[in-house]
């Protein structure tokens, strides 16, 4: 048996939690995978994986092997590709994962354009506002935005955006006058549920950075639906500038207290940590951060 065939399939596996996932992702047999995952730990003489009629678990020795073998199979794809007179060019299939709002506003339309510009690339692009595990879920890379948490991967900023307290004209109108971040106690507010500070809104203003507990009055995991509230006149959100800003430019929405800033956020193009990354995921890094060079802050 191919050893090198043992270790696709132990790796394939434990990615996917699956053997009948490993198996459509390499094109083989669900009892092939089996066999394979079988074979090597007999070579090795170790039970790499806990297996259950529900769920398949790694073992410590497996969870040890994974991570050498991910570099292995890294490493010999890039030794692969310096070789190939085809592969100077990015090609194959490029998973990417982004936020819901911002993929559809501002990377939407940029896909046209990297699929013209690398013709080898089939690209799958799954937009979820919740944090993806790379590496479990078989993604290349994502965009996220907000501070990162530590992990094994690689970060690169392409662009940044700020966090804007606003409201409609009419709901300002109808509502208690606010002078002071305490007066927002007075009013509905409505609240995106996968902010990093939970319903702690933090503030920069002139005597320093200020945190306040809000009470929603509605709460969304979609930022779009918190600022259709907001244009509806139903309260006060707290959304970034790529989300609201043309809205305050048009004057449908109008920043609260100004004087007091909302923090500012990274937006960031992730993937895991390898010595050498592979032509399309670094063809897809560049691009995105040429993409957002100019527009510095959306």
């Amino acid at each position: 048996m191919d050893q090198f065939k043992e270790i696709e399939s132990f790796v394939a596996v434990a990615q996917l939690g699956s053997f009948v996932k490993a198996a459509d992702r390499l094109g083989i047999s669900k009892a092939m995978v089996s066999r394979h995952v079988s074979e090597l730990e007999a070579r090795l003489g170790v039970r790499l994986m806990q297996r259950s009629t529900r769920r398949v678990s790694l073992s410590d020795a497996g969870a040890e092997y994974l991570q050498r073998c991910v570099q292995i199979l890294g490493e010999l794809h890039d030794a692969n590709a310096a070789v190939s007179a085809t592969a100077v060019q990015a090609q194959g299939l490029l998973k990417v994962t982004a936020p819901l709002t911002f993929g559809i506003r501002h990377m939407a339309p940029l896909w046209g354009e990297f699929l013209r510009i690398h013709p080898r690339v089939e690209l799958e692009v799954n937009l979820n506002d919740r944090v993806v595990d790379l590496i479990e879920e078989g993604y290349d890379l994502a965009v996220r935005i907000g501070q990162l948490a530590s992990s094994s991967l690689i970060a690169r900023r392409i662009s940044g955006t700020r966090l804007v307290l606003c409201a409609s004209p009419r709901y300002l109108q109808q509502a208690a006058p606010i002078h002071a971040l305490d007066d927002l106690g007075d009013h509905d507010v409505i609240a995106y549920t996968y902010l990093a500070t939970g319903e702690q809104w933090s503030f920069t203003g002139p005597q320093g950075t200020r945190s306040i507990t809000v009470h929603p009055r509605l709460r969304s995991n979609s930022g779009d639906t918190c600022r259709a509230a907001a244009l509806a006149d139903q309260g006060i959100v707290f959304q970034p500038s790529f989300l609201v800003g043309e809205d305050l430019k048009a004057g449908r929405l109008v920043e609260i207290l100004p004087q007091y800033a909302g923090p500012e956020l990274d937006i960031s193009v992730v993937y895991p940590s390898r010595h050498h990354l592979s032509h399309k995921v670094r063809a897809m890094v560049e691009f995105l951060s040429a993409a957002f060079a100019q527009a510095g802050r959306v």
